[in-house]
């Protein structure tokens, strides 16, 4: 595996006037050595105490369409047009989701309950019909063969999660009759999901945490009853994006992480630590850096709402100008206050779920890997499973890749043995609640992962050559210097065997 040698002039300097801080390991003598930025920790903690105090002053939140996510974008763009970069706002409107009540009943007991964001209201008198529990699989409600001797018909149908989206579990639900749906989760904790949009929602559908879920399938067959009240709002929201006046154009480095909050809180974790060490990165290397590629960040509106911003942003590029971008590099939580240390499983070497990313991805996949394995830390791969930002840059083939700490999973044994922690807890046991702030965050984690961030960002600023083929300034004029200093044959000039791409060169 080969091991870059990032070399910014700028980086460089910063790091040797910080004195390369112990967070750092020394790479092996015959490893090619890594240069990282200066990044201090407390310059990116700055930013996440800026998007503390705009969510205190805003209602708690900094969620899409709220005064306290604009003034996140006013701070973040005010930054980035200070450091000199070209940056826009455009904006985009989606469709808004308030849950206003939920309630859940079996066997005439209350049940602690949810609802997946965009799920449709139950109509007036909810919904009151037997529980059904959809057969259990590798892929549970994910394909009609599921349903083959399952009557669900007038149900309230318990689904458990996993293999595919809860959107399209609730509406394989409702083709085979399903009044409504209640999804449980597949690991410990509340389930926290959304369909994905205004549109997404076929029926009601809840969703409750595992130990609820083991509980309700005991339950099979049971008068159910279920009530969900929620709105539906228009709004007019907005992404930021930064790109440096430097660097080619048509082979562009992109690296993006959301900026909004769920509306429960601020967010900080989630994903105020993307957020913020994107935006050190950015500040770090300027908006004129002397790159062969330009880099363009983003921050974006919606996540939470179902990776709005940038699926929109995506699907408003034709197709010359998604081949512009070499890559997208996403950064979702990256200061877990339990922290996993992940990156993307670009070459689905773990064998789970979703598969590989286009090609490209296993590439990112070992850089990030290098990147972090230089400051010690053994990193594990983490799937593609649609759930952040980089689901439509991949679904139209650009190659991704990215850093991830963890949500509401749970850190095992060999995990907390590994990375420090407690095991047999999430990794971010505040996730989507309001508990999600200053408190809520490894800084260690944080500041590791912001600079294998820079690292690997300023590479590709470099060259994305093993990428993607496109080389550097440098590696051309390398191979035209050998071209042109190689002479050629007397042979290579009189046989062409018939084939015409090997007339001599005149």
């Amino acid at each position: 595996m080969r091991v870059h040698n990032v070399r910014s002039g700028r980086f460089v300097a910063a790091l040797l006037a910080a004195g390369a801080t112990a967070a750092f390991t020394a790479a092996p003598a015959t490893a090619t050595p890594a240069a990282s930025s200066g990044l201090n920790v407390n310059d990116v903690n700055r930013h996440l105490v800026a998007l503390q105090r705009i969510a205190e002053r805003n209602d708690g939140t900094r969620a899409s369409g709220t005064p306290g996510y604009q003034a996140s974008v006013d701070y973040v763009a005010g930054k980035l047009r200070r450091a000199g970069y070209e940056v826009s706002t455009p904006d985009f409107e989606f469709t808004k989701y308030r849950l206003d009540s939920v309630e859940l009943t079996v066997a005439g007991s209350p049940v602690e309950v949810g609802a997946m964001e965009y799920s449709p209201a139950t109509p007036d008198g909810g919904v009151r019909a037997p529980l059904s529990v959809t057969p259990v699989d590798d892929s549970t409600g994910c394909q009609a063969a599921d349903y083959e001797g399952k009557d669900v018909t007038g149900t309230i149908t318990l689904i458990k999660r996993g293999a595919c989206t809860f959107a399209k579990k609730q509406r394989i639900a409702a083709e085979h009759g399903a009044e409504a749906a209640v999804v449980y989760n597949n690991v410990e904790g509340a389930l926290n999901g959304t369909l994905g949009g205004g549109d997404a929602g076929v029926i009601p559908t809840a969703s409750v945490s595992k130990a609820v879920g083991a509980d309700l399938v005991t339950k099979e067959g049971e008068s159910a009853s279920l009530t969900l009240d929620a709105t539906f709002d228009e709004i007019t929201t907005e992404n930021v994006i930064a790109e440096t006046r430097t660097g080619r154009k048509d082979n562009v480095v992109m690296a993006g992480a959301h900026l909004d909050s769920v509306d429960e809180g601020a967010g900080i974790n989630d994903n105020g630590t993307g957020s913020a060490g994107l935006l050190e990165t950015a500040l770090e290397m300027g908006g004129s850096p002397d790159v062969d590629n330009a880099v363009r960040f983003a921050w974006w509106g919606a996540e939470e709402s179902g990776l709005i911003g940038s699926t929109k942003y995506v699907n408003g590029l034709t197709f010359e100008q998604q081949l512009d971008i070499a890559m997208y590099l996403n950064f979702d939580m990256i200061g877990s206050p339990n922290a996993g240390y992940f990156t993307y499983d670009g070459d689905d070497s773990d064998g789970v779920g979703a598969g590989p990313g286009p090609y490209g991805s296993a590439q990112i996949e070992r850089d990030f890997t290098e990147a972090m394995k230089r400051q010690g830390i053994e990193v594990e791969g983490t799937d593609f499973n649609g759930r952040s930002d980089y689901g439509q840059f991949i679904a139209v083939g650009i190659p991704a890749g990215g850093l991830f700490t963890g949500a509401e999973g749970t850190k095992t044994e060999a995990q907390a043995a590994k990375w420090g922690g407690e095991a047999g807890v999430a990794y971010d046991p505040n996730y989507h609640e309001a508990g999600d702030d200053l408190g809520n965050v490894d800084r260690t984690a944080l500041i590791r992962n912001t600079r294998a961030m820079a690292d690997v960002v300023t590479h590709y600023g470099e060259t994305t050559e093993e990428v993607n083929g496109m080389r550097s300034r440098a590696e051309r004029a390398q191979v035209r210097s050998m071209a042109m200093a190689r002479p050629m044959s007397a042979a290579a000039h009189t046989e062409s065997h018939g084939h015409s791409c090997q007339l001599p060169l005149k």
